[in-house]
């Protein structure tokens, strides 16, 4: 595989261990005991690996498949919502505000990648840019 493929594989696996950890630490009562399992294992595998801090912003990217849930389970909030049947009525208190759970989601969709791709673009060990934008003068200067 090449170097491209493989970084943004790693980006991948980061972004997925990090959805499974917070998506077993917001339904901890119900299955996130049982997410919590394949979250470790993933952060442990991914640890593990020589070069994995590449993809590591993948893990904030993480955070969007849950927020998206979120969004989408509180989709009538705000506030209060109603439903009646022929068996009565129903209602659910306490919504969140779906637009604030998708924009977080959002942000944090669309952070992941571009912190990936800067971090590529930086050189690894290069010289630090001066003040003008230009590298700062060699040591051993030409007489």
């Amino acid at each position: 595989m090449t170097g491209n493929g493989r970084a943004w594989l790693l980006f991948t696996g980061w972004l997925l261990t990090g959805a499974c950890g917070l998506l077993a630490l917001l339904a901890a009562l119900s299955v996130g005991i049982l997410l919590l399992p394949v979250a470790v294992a993933g952060t442990a595998v991914l640890a593990t690996r020589r070069d994995t801090r590449q993809g590591l912003p993948g893990l904030l990217s993480g955070v969007s498949p849950p927020l998206f849930l979120l969004a989408y389970l509180n989709r009538h909030g705000p506030g209060s919502y109603c439903t009646t049947s022929a068996a009565g009525s129903s209602c659910t208190d306490g919504l969140l505000d779906p637009r604030l759970l998708l924009a977080a989601g959002l942000l944090f969709l669309g952070a992941g990648p571009v912190l990936f791709l800067r971090a590529r673009r930086r050189p690894a060990d290069g010289p630090l840019p001066g003040p003008s934008g230009q590298s700062p003068p060699s040591s051993g200067a030409a007489r």
